[in-house]
C-alpha cells in the first residue's frame, strides 16, 4: 500500500495533536512541527473535523483537538478520511468506473491472495490507535538520550 503525501501529512497532524490531548493546537503549530504547508494542512484537518476525527475552536484560544480520545481513533480512519477506500490491486475493485478487468475474476487464486493481504492491512489499520501510536512516540523518544518527552506538550 502506498500512503499518499495527504494521508501521512493527515497522519502526523493527527499524531501532534494526540500527543497534545486534549490540549488544542494552532494550526500554525502542526504545520511548524511538521514541515507542511499551511494551504494543504487547512485541507486536510477540515476533511478530518467534517468525519469526525477533529474538533476546531475559533478565536484568539482557537485551533484544533481530537475529537474523541486517541484511543478511538485509528489509523485507518484517518487514512480513510483524507483519501478515501484504498486497496492494493485494481483487482479489488469493485465498482463501475474501474471493473476488474481479469476474465476469472471470481475463480483466481491471486485476487484470492489478495484479498488476504487487503484484510491484514485493514485490521492493522483499523485496529491501530492513536494511542498505541502516542505510545510508541514516547517510548522512542526515551530510547533517545537528549529527546525531551515532553517536547511537543510544552508549546
Amino acid at each position: 500500500m502506498r500512503i499518499s503525501a495527504k494521508g501521512e501529512y493527515a497522519t502526523k497532524a493527527v499524531l501532534y495533536l494526540s500527543l497534545k490531548y486534549p490540549q488544542i493546537a494552532t494550526i500554525h503549530e502542526v504545520a511548524e512541527g511538521h514541515r507542511i504547508p499551511i494551504k494543504y494542512l487547512e485541507q486536510i484537518l477540515l476533511a478530518l473535523r467534517k468525519c469526525g476525527v477533529l474538533e476546531s475552536r475559533r478565536g484568539i484560544h482557537g485551533g484544533y483537538t481530537l475529537a474523541r480520545p486517541p484511543e478511538r481513533i485509528s489509523l485507518g480512519e484517518v487514512l480513510r478520511a483524507v483519501d478515501g477506500k484504498f486497496s492494493q490491486t485494481a483487482c479489488l475493485r469493485r465498482d463501475r468506473d474501474s471493473p476488474c478487468a481479469c476474465p476469472e475474476a471470481e475463480a483466481c487464486g491471486l485476487r484470492r491472495l489478495w484479498e488476504e493481504l487487503q484484510e491484514t492491512l485493514d485490521r492493522v489499520l483499523f485496529e491501530t490507535s492513536f494511542a498505541e501510536i502516542r505510545r510508541r512516540t514516547f517510548a522512542a523518544r526515551e530510547d533517545r538520550p537528549g529527546q525531551a518527552l515532553d517536547a511537543v506538550t510544552e508549546k
